[in-house]
C-alpha cells in the first residue's frame, strides 16, 4: 500500500455500519473517539463518507454534521491503522469539506488530538466562543445534540470530555 494507491469516497450504505463501528473501536478504545451504540451510527448514517480501497474494502470513515445554518462540524473522522498515513484521512477530509461548501456551511469545526494533521488542513485552534454570535448561541443552547453542547464547551458534556482540542476552520 502506498499514497499513490486509488482511494475514493463514497456516501456510507446501511452495510457500512458494522465496518464503520470496527474502524471506530480501536479508537474508542484508545480514548481518542467517542464509541456509539450501533443505533446512533444508522440514524446519522446520511451524515457520513466511506473511503474506499481498490479492492472495495472501506478503509476509514468520516461524517459531516451540520450545527446551523453556517457551521458545521467533523465527527468519527478514522482510518484503518493498515491505512494510516496514506492520505485516506486528507482525502475524507476534504470531501467533507467540499460538501460543507456545497450545502452552503461557511465554517467546519472539530474536536480533535490531531491538530497537526487539522492545521495542515487549514483549521485553527479555537481561542474561545466568539465562533458563534449570541443569538445563535441561545439557539444551539436548545439542540439534543452531545457533539453540539462539546461546541458550546457546556458543563454538562465535560466528564465525557477526551480532553482534545476545539478547531475551526472557514471555507
Amino acid at each position: 500500500m502506498t499514497s499513490a494507491t486509488p482511494i475514493t469516497v463514497r456516501r456510507a450504505r446501511t452495510s457500512d455500519v458494522p465496518l464503520i463501528r470496527a474502524l471506530v473501536a480501536p479508537l474508542a478504545a484508545d480514548r481518542i473517539l467517542v464509541a456509539k451504540e450501533a443505533v446512533a451510527y444508522y440514524e446519522g448514517l446520511q451524515e457520513f463518507r466511506v473511503a474506499v480501497g481498490p479492492d472495495g474494502a472501506v478503509i476509514g470513515c468520516g461524517a459531516l454534521h451540520v450545527m446551523w445554518e453556517d457551521l458545521a462540524e467533523v465527527r468519527t473522522l478514522a482510518t484503518d491503522a493498515r491505512w494510516r498515513g496514506l492520505g485516506v484521512g486528507h482525502v475524507l477530509l476534504e470531501a467533507l469539506l467540499a460538501e460543507a461548501s456545497e450545502i452552503g456551511v461557511d465554517r467546519v469545526f472539530c474536536l480533535t488530538f490531531e491538530v497537526d494533521f487539522f492545521r495542515r488542513h487549514g483549521f485553527e485552534v479555537m481561542a474561545n466562543q466568539s465562533a458563534v454570535d449570541p443569538e445563535v448561541y441561545s439557539e444551539l443552547l436548545r439542540s439534543h445534540d452531545e457533539g453540539v453542547a462539546e461546541f458550546l464547551d457546556l458543563a454538562r458534556v465535560k466528564p465525557n470530555t477526551l480532553g482534545n482540542t476545539r478547531m475551526i476552520r472557514s471555507l
